[in-house]
């Protein structure tokens, strides 16, 4: 199978931050604050959800945030996706903690936050506390309180706390012990984007392992835009049911020779996703943007959670799109959006559901399907799973004992339109 080659990309300067400027909360000598910080100080443990928030707005992905957000703010992101300043931003990023901590905590006191083994990552100055109503804020950036909405369900879950905002101080980052070299935050990438000559750059959202499918995409938008194609896979909080994020990273090293040589860039991006659909959908084309990316590709159904109890998705379709797209000017970040790709084995290459010849058969993939037939023990053949990809599932996931079903029995076939379909 012959791949399409991305387009050249031009040199230039990258795109500026959200809000003009790249947030930097890590203090240059964290000792005198580390020093003040001791036993004494009240202390939390952060959730794997807190503690990502806290290493992107430590790094800046969350510019223009320069600490977790206040009543005014919240109250304004959740009515009309702005901060209090005007500036667009679409999901709360709060601090909660429990009403017992919070009782003990006064305007001016400051809280130590915790990694999960109990490292020292940052100092929380205490200028306000406030309770959110939880069930509003559900409605607000999800649309519904349906608890079949992971998002819904981790924001509902739990006693009731208190949020508490001011000046934060950053000791240190979350400590990573694997994929270093792919960890790259919002200076570190930009360094390495600028130095490539800067210009055009396309980011690829992913929680998943990328199929055949993925692959063209990103070559069609490269070539499109004239951009260097970006790989910005989440490696935080996804949703529940996931591939595990190492099983996934090393099927992203194995695709990245798929490309040609200097065509593409992995770096992976610790976000907790709220899976909150279209207002996500903006949401990551600001971090992105904040990245150095100047293109992001939006999918059908972008960040959504799947299907409510009644088997209908929770948000429509192209909903995603069609938020990203009205405020695309603002953003300052330019939206792809393609046609679903279909695979035509009479032409061996992929091709929109359009481009089906006459007559012609084309077979619509899906990662749905990819987890099927990892569990059923079904082949992956080339042109549905890049062979290095297959190998790195195969290996992670061994064929069931049993006989595998029917391979290809749960392939959708899309038929050319007609010409009065086409209309």
């Amino acid at each position: 199978m012959t791949d399409p080659e991305p387009g050249p990309v031009s040199g230039g300067s990258l795109v500026p931050p959200h809000g003009g400027v790249l947030v930097d909360l890590l203090l240059p000598e964290a000792t005198a604050v580390e020093g003040g910080a001791g036993p004494g100080m009240p202390s939390l443990v952060l959730s794997a959800a807190q503690t990502c928030d806290l290493e992107l707005l430590a790094t800046g992905a969350f510019s223009p945030l320069a600490g977790f957000l206040g009543a005014k703010d919240h109250a304004s992101v959740c009515a009309s996706m702005r901060l209090a300043s005007g500036l667009l931003w679409p999901v709360p990023v709060v601090l909660e903690i429990p009403t017992a901590l919070a009782a003990r905590l006064r305007p001016g006191s400051s809280l130590r936050l915790l990694d999960k083994d109990g490292t020292l990552l940052a100092v929380q100055h205490v200028e306000e506390k406030w309770r959110r109503d939880r069930r509003a804020e559900a409605r607000a950036v999800f649309g519904t309180t349906e608890r079949a909405h992971p998002g819904v369900a981790a924001l509902l879950r739990g006693p009731d706390g208190c949020c508490v905002a001011g000046p934060l101080e950053v000791l240190r980052l979350p400590a990573h012990s694997d994929f270093r070299r792919w960890r790259l935050t919002p200076v570190q990438l930009r360094r390495q984007l600028q130095a490539r000559g800067g210009g055009p750059t396309v980011a690829f959202q992913t929680r998943n392992p990328m199929h055949r499918a993925h692959l063209e995409l990103t070559v069609r938008a490269s070539r499109d835009a004239q951009a260097h194609i970006l790989l910005h896979p989440v490696v935080g909080v996804t949703k529940p049911g996931d591939v595990d994020y190492r099983i996934r990273v090393r099927c992203y090293e194995a695709l990245l020779p798929c490309y040609p040589p200097g065509a593409a860039t992995l770096s992976l991006l610790p976000l907790a996703m709220r899976m909150a659909g279209p207002r996500e959908a903006v949401w990551h084309a600001i971090v992105r943007k904040n990245f150095g990316a100047s293109h992001l590709i939006v999918g059908r159904d972008h960040a959504g959670p799947g299907l409510d109890p009644a088997g209908l998705p929770f948000y429509p379709p192209y909903a995603a799109q069609d938020l990203v797209r009205r405020h695309e000017v603002e953003l300052g970040i330019t939206m792809m959006s393609y046609p679903e790709l279909v695979y035509v084995a009479e032409l061996d290459r992929y091709v929109t559901a359009e481009e089906v010849p006459p007559g012609g058969r084309g077979i619509a993939i899906s990662g749905t399907e990819q987890r099927r037939r990892l569990a059923s023990g079904e082949e992956l053949p080339p042109w549905f799973t890049p062979a290095p990809v297959a190998a790195q599932l195969r290996a992670a996931f061994p064929p069931a004992k049993q006989p595998a079903a029917a391979a290809g029995r749960h392939e959708r076939p899309v038929r050319a339109r007609s010409p009065q379909a086409a209309t």
